[in-house]
Parts: C-alpha cells; sequence; structure tokens
C-alpha cells in the first residue's frame, strides 16, 4: 500500500513565510512581563477566530485579544499589556474572543 504524504494546508515545519521581521524590542512592556512570572501568556492562531493573544492565570483569563487586521505584533502585544494592566487594577476582564456578535 502506498502512503501518502498528509497536507495541512499550513507550510511545512520551518518554513513561514516571514515578510518583515516585527519589531519588538524597544516595546515597553512592565504588566506583560511581570505576568509572565505568574500567568500564561498564549499568541497564536484559534481557529475560527484567527490570530489571539490571551493572558490567563490559574484561576481567570484576565485578557483574551483578537488580532485586529492590519495589526502589527507590538501593536497588539502593547494593546495585551493594557489588558492585563486594566484586569489586575481595575478588576475589568477583556474578552474580545466570546463576545457577542454585533459589537
Amino acid at each position: 500500500m502506498e502512503r501518502r504524504q498528509r497536507t495541512s494546508g499550513r507550510p511545512a515545519k520551518g518554513r513561514l513565510k516571514v515578510s518583515e521581521p516585527a519589531r519588538i524590542a524597544d516595546l515597553h512592556l512592565p504588566h506583560l512581563e511581570a505576568f509572565f512570572e505568574e500567568g500564561e501568556i498564549t499568541l497564536g492562531i484559534l481557529h475560527p477566530v484567527g490570530g489571539v493573544a490571551i493572558a490567563a492565570d490559574a484561576d481567570n483569563a484576565l485578557a483574551m485579544l483578537k488580532r485586529r487586521p492590519g495589526e502589527s505584533l507590538a501593536d497588539l502585544l502593547l494593546r495585551l499589556d493594557a489588558a492585563i494592566a486594566c484586569a489586575l487594577q481595575e478588576g475589568n476582564f477583556i474578552d474580545e474572543i466570546n463576545a457577542p456578535h454585533g459589537k
């Protein structure tokens, strides 16, 4: 029996399409940095939502952000940093992933 190579519709491992490297070296992300020691930061694709950035600890998801069309990685990380600060300082948790449609 002949084996078939599986295709996932994604580039092969190690062959990502990179148009321009992200410029994040000079970003100031104090809340993200501090939270990283206590919680979990997830960046990636969540189907069918698209690009996401999530900050969660053992008890709560503090921020669940959807990457906006044309938004750079740096801008997404800056929004995540601000959302973490908002959650920790004011108790306002941001959930753009599970938000009702039309908002």
